[in-house]
């Protein structure tokens, strides 16, 4: 991207503000554990080994601090800086993010709304340990890792779905990083987005990653243009993704900050059912 067009881009993310839309009251859709008749359902009770090829070794090289490490049962949603659980009050009554058998869970019933109607939104935010919320600044290098639940109903869409992204704080910014399922040639992938840089970093098949436990390890260095990405994505100890990028835009603003859930638009129709997503094993770790 030339650095004309770079300019106009963030200028554009940076100025962007979040639009405000007026949302009747929707009925109620109450989506339980056992909502998702017929399909597979994670056996949380088995022992599950999840190993990145990389990830294992983060936590014996000392040039890695693990700063993150919460515990769902212990920690709840308190382990996060902030809770995006639908904030327009379209299905009220109603907790969609919850601990469920030592993992998060993100439900997604079909008539939920975001305050903007063209979408829905059920994500965390932040990093939140001991009370304090922790804080990723420009040039720092951290590493994430998690495993991730993706059933059948979660489909990839030719408009967005996003399972995890990276924002600036604030109303109106856009995406610094997304990790997302989309349609892609007519198949299901998951892709991960260097979305300020318009790149996609890497991309692999979908449905073998569906109803079974997925290793990820994202290593990130935020730079204004000079910023690297390192996506890993494991099935078991099959690694089934390795992909790197540099000079890359990952920076935005003051401070960058994950999200993890379910976000997506509502004009794929033909590839919305109502859903779920479980997150369990995560870690932050910051490069010194």
């Amino acid at each position: 991207m030339g650095s004309h067009a770079h300019t106009r881009r963030k200028k554009a993310v940076m100025a962007a503000t979040a639009g405000a839309a007026a949302i009747s009251a929707l009925v109620a859709l109450s989506l339980g554990t056992n909502a998702m008749a017929g399909e597979a359902q994670p056996d949380q009770k088995a022992k599950v080994e999840v190993r990145a090829a990389t990830a294992s070794d983060a936590n014996a090289d000392a040039g890695w601090t693990l700063r993150w490490s919460p515990d769902p049962v212990k920690d709840g949603l308190e382990a996060f800086e902030g809770v995006e659980d639908d904030r327009a009050g379209s299905d009220p009554g109603v907790k969609h993010i919850y601990v469920e058998d030592g993992a998060y869970r993100f439900d997604m019933p079909l008539e939920e709304r975001d305050s903007s109607p063209d979408r829905q939104r059920n994500e965390v935010k932040g990093m939140s340990a001991e009370g304090r919320d922790l804080t990723i600044s420009e040039g720092e290098t951290w590493r994430f890792t998690d495993s991730l639940f993706i059933p059948s109903s979660l489909e990839a869409t030719s408009s967005f779905t996003h399972i995890m992204q990276f924002k600036m704080p604030g109303a109106g910014s856009g995406p610094i990083i997304v990790m997302s399922l989309r349609q892609h040639d007519g198949k299901p992938t998951i892709e991960l987005n260097s979305a300020l840089s318009g790149r996609i970093v890497g991309r692999t098949d979908l449905a073998p990653l569906q109803n079974k436990w997925i290793g990820f390890d994202l290593q990130i260095t935020f730079g204004d243009g000079d910023g690297k990405i390192r996506w890993v994505v494991t099935d078991g100890s099959s690694t089934v993704a390795d992909a790197s990028a540099s000079g890359l835009d990952t920076w935005l603003g003051e401070r960058a900050r994950p999200k993890w859930g379910i976000y997506r638009s509502l004009k794929d129709s033909a590839h919305l059912k109502n859903t779920y997503l479980l997150v369990k094993d995560l870690k932050a770790y910051q490069q010194t």
